[in-house]
């Protein structure tokens, strides 16, 4: 039986994508708890339609993503932190510090799950941090650990 997904379904496909499965699950399970419709011709053209709709704004957000990339990696970004002896930071610095250094000195506002870092940052100096701003489009944002004093 064909079926049009109203959302992605992990295993199984993505929103308005038409996909084949067992009538017994489509009947059963994915039309009642409204995670599917059946694929006849009016559902199939308006999904056609949506998926339009859906690949411009994910082109428009692709777009946006690098403008803010472009913007970011020009950018040198400081963050503040106490220092023991030997120039070693208490603790370590983490995607929350980046996200509150980028809001305040930029005003983008990023979330903290989409910040990453090669290894724990722990020293005084220049590091890199990656920053995912779209499936496709992933920043390396250079920053600097400054002592607090």
């Amino acid at each position: 039986m064909e079926i049009i997904l109203k959302q992605d379904f992990k295993g199984l496909g993505y929103k308005n994508e038409i996909v084949k499965v067992k009538p017994g699950y489509a009947r059963n399970y994915l039309i009642p708890q409204g995670f599917a419709l059946v694929a006849n011709e009016t559902n199939k053209k308006i999904a056609q339609e949506n998926a339009k709709q859906m690949a411009h704004k994910m082109a428009k957000r692709k777009q946006d993503a690098e403008s803010i990339a472009n913007r970011l990696s020009q950018l040198a970004i400081k963050i503040k932190a106490k220092v023991g002896e030997k120039g070693k930071i208490f603790g370590a610095i983490t995607p929350i510090q980046i996200a509150d250094a980028l809001k305040e000195q930029t005003g983008y506002i990023a979330d903290r799950r989409d910040i990453s870092f090669e290894k724990p940052i722990k020293t005084l100096g220049t590091h890199k941090a990656i920053i995912k701003l779209h499936k496709e489009v992933v920043l390396t944002l250079s920053f600097e650990v400054i002592a607090e004093e």
